[in-house]
């Protein structure tokens, strides 16, 4: 199933969702942003908003233009920060400050080498921190972002996707119909 097929199956009451996928999916929808980054991002996106038929479609998508190792990459963001952001997002929610001063000690090796360019990598991760709800991954990966060049409209962009690609898995698992 492609992302045009998905697109189709939305119902008319999401017809906004329609309209923003295509939107943010592309270069004039996502300023600030190259088709690669797009791709990887809206894969991460995918991925971290479980749902199977979504997932799939954006993978095709992505892999029109990313190679197996960016592909890899995106899987990799979004791997690392469903790890992260259940942790950090956790220390940073308890009150006891205590917790936040321990030393995490969870392998994150993949960060040094993800697969693609470690701003793209960022970005996606700055995404699905926003889909995971996770303040404190946003805020660090955000910092990250800027400081290699990229603009505040790149992580605009970046954040409308995780936004669009979110809504539209949830959307869809809204409307499939329900397992007898």
């Amino acid at each position: 199933m492609t992302l045009a097929d998905l697109r189709n199956q939305l119902p008319d009451y999401a017809k906004d969702l329609k309209l923003n996928l295509d939107s943010v999916l592309s270069e004039s929808g996502a300023p600030g942003l190259d088709p690669r980054q797009i791709r990887v991002i809206a894969l991460a996106c995918a991925i971290a908003a479980r749902h199977e038929p979504l997932r799939r479609a954006v993978e095709a998508f992505a892999a029109e233009q990313l190679s197996p190792a960016e592909i890899d990459g995106a899987r990799a963001a979004a791997a690392i920060m469903a790890m992260n952001n259940v942790f950090y997002r956790a220390t940073h929610l308890i009150s006891n400050p205590e917790y936040g001063q321990m030393r995490a000690g969870l392998r994150m090796n993949v960060m040094m080498n993800p697969g693609v360019d470690k701003a793209t990598f960022e970005l996606a991760s700055l995404a699905v921190s926003a889909i995971n709800g996770c303040g404190a991954c946003l805020d660090s990966h955000e910092k990250v972002v800027r400081q290699h060049g990229l603009s505040a409209q790149a992580v605009h962009s970046a954040l409308k996707i995780a936004s669009v690609v979110h809504a539209v898995a949830v959307t869809l698992e809204q409307s499939e119909p329900a397992a007898a």
